[in-house]
């Protein structure tokens, strides 16, 4: 574990990669979701065929998530990109990043990209969107609920999830009414700053679009390549938001895909055998 100082508050990191001494063909970073997420989704899932194609893997909790720190106050989604400008800045990543968002994560690695194209080789979203209007009333209409029905109704609520969906789920909802409770998260991301249609035609860096064939979000898919100059979606059959964890290795396989175009690293290619196995065993 490595917690580090970003100048405003301390995040917790986690970075692998290539083990044979060979230099890194690029680096990816991982953001994850809201709430009940962490970096552990990709530690367990497609961090570790990462490494092994020969990429440098950074991954991290979002402020308040995890075990990084948690003020009371500064959850606008311009908080968490500010988070990702100035981690990069601490760990000494000057190149070009692919950054890889699931949910919440790809709202703010897209915010990232249109911030800092120069600093943005590709961007892929796993269930996720760019910060629109729509998306903010979306947001507010989750979290509104996440804080009157869980986080104020806790005991009742986590007795339910205990009985329906397991202790290890109600642990997590634990650990998600605690943020809602106390911090101003579940104010600060639906008044957070949106995304014009022009800023985010703007991304002009190659953008994968990764969708559960049974969720809500399957739908942006044409959307989302018909706003794009660079952009193509996979939408996964029989899989709804949890897909990152469902079907690791299928995830896994097209962010590599598209890593390795857009790095133009040959040498990703004989890597690519084992790098499917890890995927497939992470599922």
């Amino acid at each position: 574990m490595a917690m580090v100082d970003t100048g405003e508050l301390r995040l917790h990191v986690q970075r692998i990669g290539p083990r044979d001494g060979r230099p890194a063909a690029a680096t990816v970073v991982l953001v994850h979701g809201l709430l009940t997420d962490s970096l552990a989704s990709y530690y367990f899932t497609v961090a570790p065929a990462f490494a092994a194609a020969g990429i440098d893997v950074v991954m991290y909790d979002l402020r308040g998530h995890g075990r990084s720190e948690r003020p009371p106050d500064g959850y606008t989604l311009d908080h968490n990109i500010d988070d990702l400008e100035a981690l990069l800045d601490r760990l000494a990543v000057t190149g070009p990043v692919h950054l890889v968002g699931n949910s919440y994560g790809g709202t703010v690695a897209f915010g990232y990209a249109a911030r800092h194209p120069e600093r943005t080789a590709s961007v892929s979203l796993i269930e996720s969107e760019p910060a629109t209007a729509a998306w903010a009333v979306k947001l507010g209409g989750i979290l509104d609920r996440v804080v009157t029905q869980l986080a104020h109704n806790e005991p009742d609520a986590i007795a339910w999830i205990t009985a329906h969906r397991g202790h290890n789920t109600a642990r997590l909802a634990r650990g998600a009414a605690r943020l809602a409770r106390d911090t101003t998260l579940g104010r600060d991301i639906p008044a957070s700053r949106v995304l014009t249609e022009d800023l985010i035609r703007s991304v002009r860096c190659p953008v994968l679009g990764v969708y559960g064939g049974d969720s809500e979000l399957a739908e942006l898919a044409p959307w989302l390549e018909s706003s794009l100059p660079d952009c193509r979606t996979v939408v996964i059959p029989g899989h709804e938001h949890s897909v990152l964890v469902e079907a690791a290795g299928t995830v896994g396989g097209h962010i590599l895909s598209l890593v390795q175009e857009a790095s133009g690293a040959g040498w990703f290619g004989a890597r690519q055998v084992g790098v499917r196995r890890a995927g497939a065993e992470a599922r």
